[in-house]
């Protein structure tokens, strides 16, 4: 079984949508950033960085995995799934996937700490990663061009690591409407069983909450 410490965000849905298409037996537990229980000594003796998610493998002997991107390929590479074994497929979804790590989600996050945490108070700043998000939004269009997903017609990690983010656009009124590639691609995940219950995990909060979540772990607001 594997143990997940996740809350709801971005990259804690990763990897409860990816145990849920994996079809792996997994038990949730909601990180409640809202009092800082990511910043226990319990939490920290899992993954000293203090961030979610983090799973443990009960059957690989308390193996701990942190960081999505390394969870997402540890689950693919345990069930044999969501990966490919060509080697050329396989380097494709680990580049994307880097992308994800090192573009998409690092550029979102911060347009949404500037803009809601920080209530756009440095709009230049604001509209730097706004103008950043929107231009990688546009790589992935067009990278879905012609492509059922990101790896051609395959569903893998790199689509689940992807998906999250891209929802982010309802929350910051960001439109799909230029983009039909990446919203027919969006549509067609958010459509699917696994997805859904996946973003049920560890469960909806009230929205002043989930927003005292942000701030709290939000670097350089509250401690």
């Amino acid at each position: 079984m594997i143990e997940l410490y996740t809350d709801s965000t971005p990259n804690g849905f990763k990897i409860s949508i990816a145990l849920e298409e994996l079809e792996l037996e997994y038990k949730a537990h909601n990180v409640d950033f809202s009092v800082n229980e990511q910043k226990t000594p319990e939490f920290l003796a899992l993954n000293p960085n203090g961030k979610i998610p983090v799973i443990i493998d009960r059957d690989n002997d308390d193996f701990i995995v942190i960081e999505s991107g390394a969870i997402l390929l540890y689950l693919a590479e345990k069930t044999g799934k969501l990966l490919p074994t060509n080697s050329k497929e396989r380097s494709e979804v680990i580049q994307w996937l880097m992308w994800q790590m090192s573009s998409l989600g690092p550029m979102f996050g911060q347009l949404l700490v500037f803009a809601v945490p920080y209530e756009n108070r440095l709009p230049e700043a604001t509209q730097r990663y706004q103008k950043e998000t929107l231009r990688l939004l546009q790589v992935l269009d067009k990278r879905l061009e012609e492509r059922e997903f990101i790896i051609g017609n395959q569903h893998t990690i790199t689509d689940i690591a992807c998906f999250p983010w891209v929802r982010m656009t309802q929350r910051a009124q960001i439109p799909l409407s230029g983009c039909p590639n990446l919203n027919r691609w969006f549509q067609s995940l958010a459509a699917r069983s696994a997805y859904q219950r996946g973003l049920a995990v560890p469960g909806d909060k009230p929205e002043e909450k989930r927003l005292q979540g942000f701030k709290a772990a939000t670097v350089g607001i509250g401690s």
